[in-house]
């Protein structure tokens, strides 16, 4: 039997967050893991625009393996690319060439039935309004501080760096990020951030966390790495990559009133409340680390000053 809820969050995707329009060509890139929610979208494209393509690979071992080359290739070619994938294609050089050709780019890594329709459904005019005000704060900063009753307390410099409004809307030529989203993001500087982080909502390849993940940082990098097997698994995963896997990458705040965190970074790192701390790439938010992996770390109910003042309390705006 058909998900009508599912058929229509399809809908919702193409039509009011990547404006497909009738003249234009669709690629959906998936893989094996997620052919329920990739062919909703792709018959949904065939009722919206002129060609609606549906193509499937073997699932990537991490976050930021890059799909084959031929998959690269075609992404270029085309109007809208959606990646519906468990692993992210988020930050591969495929996703950056398909943006700079032209291509609006929605990656839903790891993304499930129920985050599609609960966070689609999210009025996107107030997680916009949210996000800019967000934005607002941020941009002009120089420094970051997060603290938390569990234990963080880490310092990011970001001074001059560029702030990210991430809403899902990817209306324009060259457009690309998560889709659904609601988020602002940044790359602290390299080399600079220092502290003490707890993950204490959910990891990027790993999932919930029950025991939080205690990680030590010095001078941009995850130097120490405690807790129980969340933390052992990160260690794992980390270690694959190697050196610049572990670099601080990124600082993000959720702005998505509708997610919830449920274990899945593409929506936990959304949620409202929450802030998440990234190890590994960062060239796409105009970072200099290009390594073959992205994980984000969530934090609950976070204390967040910015230039020494404090903008969110226990995880909400002041």
């Amino acid at each position: 039997m058909e998900n009508m809820e599912l058929k229509n969050a399809s809908l919702k995707a193409l039509i009011e967050y990547l404006g497909l329009k009738k003249e234009e060509i669709l690629l959906i890139v998936t893989d094996e893991t997620k052919r329920e929610i990739s062919y909703s979208l792709f018959e949904a494209g065939k009722a919206v625009c002129k060609e609606s393509l549906l193509i499937e690979m073997k699932s990537r071992e991490i976050n930021g393996q890059e799909p084959p080359e031929q998959i690269s290739e075609i992404m270029k070619k085309v109007d809208a690319v959606i990646c519906v994938t468990e692993k992210s294609l988020t930050h591969t050089d495929a996703r950056r060439e398909a943006a700079k050709a032209g291509a609006r780019v929605a990656t839903m890594p790891g993304i499930r039935t129920d985050t599609m329709i609960r966070c689609l459904n999210a009025d996107a005019r107030k997680v916009i309004e949210l996000t800019k005000k967000i934005s607002e704060i941020l941009n002009p900063a120089s420094e970051i501080r997060v603290a938390t009753k569990k234990g963080t307390d880490i310092t990011m410099p970001m001074k001059g760096r560029k702030v990210i409004e991430s809403t899902g809307v990817l209306l324009n030529k060259g457009d690309w990020g998560n889709m659904p989203s609601g988020e602002v993001y940044l790359a602290p500087w390299e080399d600079k951030s220092n502290g003490i982080i707890v993950i204490d909502g959910s990891m990027a390849g790993v999932g919930l966390v029950e025991t939080p993940i205690t990680i030590e940082v010095v001078n941009g990098y995850a130097e120490k790495i405690q807790g129980g097997k969340e933390a052992q698994k990160l260690i794992e995963l980390l270690d694959k990559v190697g050196r610049d896997a572990r670099a601080i990458a990124e600082f993000g705040i959720g702005t998505n009133y509708k997610a919830q965190l449920i274990g899945e970074i593409l929506e936990d790192e959304k949620v409202y409340g929450t802030v998440h701390i990234a190890f590994g790439n960062n060239v796409s938010m105009g970072g200099s680390i290009n390594v073959k992996s992205h994980l984000d770390g969530l934090i609950k109910e976070p204390d967040v000053y910015v230039d020494g003042k404090l903008i969110m309390e226990k995880g909400n705006l002041l």
